[in-house]
């Protein structure tokens, strides 16, 4: 099963980053907070999205104490504490550090890992992938030149099931049957086959040498590269052969976008079942994250597991308590099954967290639920469209006269609808945002 890195001795130092790269990288961290309009921020690398109890208590704990109370979940399964004071730096590290959630302070920014939440729970995937996730976090914190990468980089672990090699990582690694693994580098249709013993590594491999190729050039993710991701991929094979790993290359397609698990029970070839949760607009209030922590610490085996679809998955839960444990979830106000209105709706911080923002779109979302929708539905106060989602959706942007609206389907994007500001204008807006998701019948 997935298993959490175990908490350091001792509380990590702080030593400042004197990289060059690290300077001109301004993605926040937890040592590096974020100045934003409701306070400052801090967001938590949680690799693998993986939590146990006593760090999901941590989090909460600092959470409340030193910020505005509630957890934000962001797009790739990391968590987000906002209202901070800007003087309260050293006191999060420190705690966050004795719960074990900064093994390494010098890396902290770039532990950016996300894996199938579901791996080994439930029958699917060729493999669990939660040792590859331990030994992956291990070696990028050991790995001195790993800490130049930026906080933006990506490293993905899919159990074969196609979920997260979806989100478009730098470097992905996909298990296969028989043992063997896929290292994908960016979304490029060229994958290498090696032996899923030696997929942590390689993936370790991949990111080095795109430090080496991305040098001057400014590059912080493979898709910026000069020259794409080929002649990247072409130099890590040529290194996995020299070690005698049998690198061979072939075609495969990277998959469409994915919902991610659905809520509800979750039941697989074991005894035990897991519980599948979302969270209205990815943010937690302090009584739903206890309720949660509470409920996997009692209930489960100890462990929550973040999504980048902005969920949570509870494994370990005895099958014939999971409807009533269900039930106390969503009493709480998490989605705890396909019939949601906030199911597949999300949107950015907006207004008043984010001064960039043009609008309140979390409170227009919120007035905008209706009929589940075909699609989902993304909310964004500015064109940046922080945190968006991949694949099919529709793109809802506040404008300075109102929001507009189109349909994205990967790369593409459709004629855009205009709904400006109007006395009437929520009832406006929530009909075309309907229209434009359809809904089901």
């Amino acid at each position: 099963m997935l298993a959490a890195m175990p908490p350091p001795a001792t509380s990590p130092s702080l030593p400042a980053d004197t990289s060059a790269r690290g300077r001109g990288d301004a993605c926040p961290g937890t040592l590096r907070l974020h100045r934003a309009d409701d306070g400052a921020l801090a967001r938590v690398r949680v690799p693998g999205g993986l939590l146990t109890a006593v760090q999901a208590d941590a989090l909460g704990a600092a959470a409340e104490s030193l910020g505005d109370g509630e957890l934000h979940l962001t797009s790739r399964g990391n968590v987000q504490l906002r209202g901070l004071s800007a003087d309260c730096g050293g006191e999060l590290a420190g705690r966050l550090g004795d719960a074990g959630l900064l093994p390494s302070a010098r890396h902290e920014r770039i532990r950016n890992i996300v894996a199938s939440p579901l791996s080994g729970l439930d029958g699917r995937g060729a493999r669990d992938v939660g040792p590859w996730l331990s030994e992956l976090d291990a070696l990028l914190c050991a790995s001195d030149g790993a800490a130049d990468l930026s906080g933006r980089f990506l490293f993905v672990l899919d159990d074969g099931r196609g979920d997260v090699d979806a989100l478009g990582g730098d470097v992905t690694l996909l298990a296969r049957d028989g043992g063997a693994a896929l290292l994908r580098i960016g979304t490029d249709r060229t994958v290498v086959r090696i032996p899923g013993a030696q997929a942590p590594r390689a993936a370790l491999m991949a990111a080095e040498v795109f430090l080496e190729r991305a040098a001057g050039t400014g590059a912080w993710r493979v898709r910026d590269l000069p020259g794409g991701a080929g002649p990247l991929l072409d130099e890590v094979v040529r290194r996995l052969r020299e070690e005698g790993s049998g690198a061979a290359t072939e075609d495969r397609d990277c998959p469409p976008g994915s919902d991610g698990p659905a809520p509800g029970v979750v039941t697989g070839p074991h005894d035990e079942a897991a519980l599948s949760v979302g969270i209205p607009l990815g943010r937690f209030t302090p009584a739903q994250w206890r309720t949660l922590t509470e409920t996997a610490r009692h209930g489960g085996r100890g462990e929550l597991r973040l999504t980048p679809w902005r969920g949570v998955v509870v494994p370990g839960v005895e099958r014939r308590a999971a409807a009533g444990l269900l039930d106390i979830l969503g009493a709480t106000g998490l989605v705890t099954g396909p019939d949601s209105p906030w199911t597949g709706v999300g949107a950015c911080i907006g207004r008043p967290g984010c001064a960039k923002s043009l609008a309140d779109v979390r409170g227009r979302a919120a007035a905008a639920v209706g009929p589940v929708g075909l699609l989902p539905v993304y909310w964004s106060g500015c064109e940046r469209r922080c945190g968006h989602p991949r694949g099919e959706w529709v793109d809802v942007v506040a404008t300075p006269d109102g929001h507009r609206i189109s349909l994205v389907r990967g790369e593409e994007r459709g004629a855009p609808v205009s709904v400006p500001d109007s006395p009437d204008r929520p009832g406006r807006l929530a009909a075309a945002v309907a229209a434009a998701r359809g809904t089901r019948g």
